[in-house]
């Protein structure tokens, strides 16, 4: 990316969703414009998992908003994620639908684990550059994430299911707070966060970091009563847990720094901060000035190149983890990469639909580490339930669809295959692998792809090529029988 190309950054989280403009200058990011709306998205989801009408449509309009700001931006320029409520919601696709046509972009719903990576990228790169040992903490509405690394690299990251939001709800309905609440909504964290002890020992950093909303607010009231500025520390944990309880309401507190729109969440957010301290005997924590935000543009700048690419990192990291024979995987990925250039259609963001089919290619036989039967099954489980950094939910689903489908029944991808570049990729993927049968480079240059829109693939080969190969030219005819029951169809014309 060039010196002054703008890029935004949208983060739809459980309490707030919060869009930031920078400029790239000179390797850094600078701050734009910054925007941020209390939607309450995790305050709408219901027990059973499902977000109310109401809080669907405050989203909306957030949206339709922020959509308005990011008119004329290119899509590589924009990275927008979800996080915790979007990961629980059962109805998500109905949100998700709706409010990726009133932003103009792709909402991608990222796991836990890529959530506390951009969250530390985010966080470190508003940081000097140090090699000291940095532990990373994120209350959100509904998740905190608790980050381990050292200089800019995270080492170990863990997410767990608590935050502001669900712990309000939880133990101060009405915004009602006692002692005995407090101090049962405190034991109650220490026990969801009680594996964070072990996970990251103590000893194992040299400087805690809080990020996000409840880190900020809690930061900015101990500043403002003559607190050390940019800290949180105990005590001043409980000077606010004891006002906080004798106000008897947190529409009652009344202390300087205090937003209206963190009142809501503000006693299970301190909560979950006491818990940390206890479990952790922290003494003082920095407020972070960077988050997730900040982290997803980082991100940005590192998928414009393929050498910085934390996917293309993460692929290799896969492929070795689960011994991929290296050379048949380029085989495959070569030959379907090619195939696809044939049939797809002028446009450049195909690049990146092929570099998605490229990284399946490279993963689809991940699934013969466990075993040789049904391995395509046993890959297709590995990317839909594995931690990947780099990779949305949406994209890991994508990827494990591909090597599910990469032979058999079309059957299983029926529902996916009604997508256009889904079947075209798949096309391509299911013929390199077919011909790549022999573990051998196959004689690609004599064939050519070609594609009527909507309608039918036609394979052809040059004179000779089946008596050549005739294994190839018998599979390619079991091919285009299993097509046959699809919506699509492949035609063959091997003389």
């Amino acid at each position: 990316m060039q010196d002054g190309t703008l890029l935004a950054a949208l983060d739809l989280g459980s309490n707030s969703f919060r869009l930031e403009i920078g400029r790239l200058q000179a390797g850094h990011i600078e701050r734009v414009e910054y925007l941020k709306e209390t939607v309450r998205l995790g305050a709408g989801l219901s027990e059973d998992k499902l977000l109310s009408p109401a809080a669907m449509e405050r989203g909306w309009a957030c949206l339709a908003r922020f959509g308005e700001k990011l008119r004329g931006f290119d899509k590589r320029q924009v990275r927008a994620v979800a996080t915790q409520t979007l990961r629980e919601a059962r109805n998500r696709d109905v949100f998700l639908t709706r409010a990726q046509q009133l932003l103009g972009f792709a909402i991608d719903v990222i796991a836990g684990h890529e959530e506390a990576r951009l969250i530390y990228q985010g966080v470190t790169h508003l940081l000097p550059q140090a090699d000291e040992r940095r532990l990373v903490v994120d209350i959100g509405g509904r998740s905190t994430e608790v980050i381990l690394g050292r200089g800019y690299r995270p080492q170990r990251m863990e997410s767990y299911p608590l935050g502001s939001v669900a712990w309000s709800t939880r133990y101060f309905a009405g915004g009602r707070v006692s002692e005995r609440q407090l101090r049962l909504a405190v034991v109650a964290a220490k026990a969801v966060l009680d594996e964070a002890s072990e996970v990251f020992a103590p000893g194992s950093w040299d400087a805690v970091y809080a990020s996000s909303g409840t880190a900020g607010a809690l930061s900015d009231m101990l500043t403002l009563a003559g607190f050390a500025p940019g800290m949180i520390t105990r005590a001043g944990l409980d000077w606010i847990a004891d006002r906080l309880v004798r106000a008897g309401h947190v529409d009652a507190l009344r202390l300087d720094g205090l937003k209206d729109d963190r009142r809501p969440v503000l006693a299970g957010g301190l909560a979950i901060m006491m818990a940390l301290f206890e479990l952790f005997d922290w003494s003082e924590v920095h407020r972070a000035q960077g988050a997730l935000r900040q982290g997803a543009l980082v991100d940005l700048i590192d998928r414009a190149s393929d050498v910085t690419d934390v996917r293309e990192r993460t692929v290799r990291w896969l492929a070795q983890k689960f011994a991929v024979d290296a050379a048949q995987a380029e085989r495959v990925r070569a030959t379907a990469v090619r195939l696809f250039e044939q049939v797809a259609t002028p446009d450049p963001r195909n690049g990146r639909y092929s570099q998605k089919l490229a990284w399946a290619a490279r993963l689809h036989e991940i699934g013969a580490h466990i075993s040789h039967t049904d391995a395509h099954k046993h890959g297709a489980y590995i990317l839909e339930h594995v931690d990947a950094a780099g990779f949305s939910l949406p994209e890991l689903h994508r990827l494990s669809l591909l090597v599910l489908g990469q032979r058999g029944k079309l059957r299983k991808v029926e529902d996916a295959l009604h997508e256009e570049l889904f079947a075209k990729q798949l096309m391509c993927l299911r013929l390199a692998v077919l011909l790549c049968h022999a573990r051998k480079d196959p004689a690609i240059e004599a064939l050519t792809l070609r594609y009527v829109p909507r309608t039918t693939f036609r394979l052809v080969a040059e004179p000779g090529w089946a008596r050549q190969y005739p294994q190839s030219a018998w599979l390619l005819q079991e091919e285009a029988e299993a097509w046959a029951r699809t919506p699509w169809r492949l035609q063959l014309t091997l003389p």
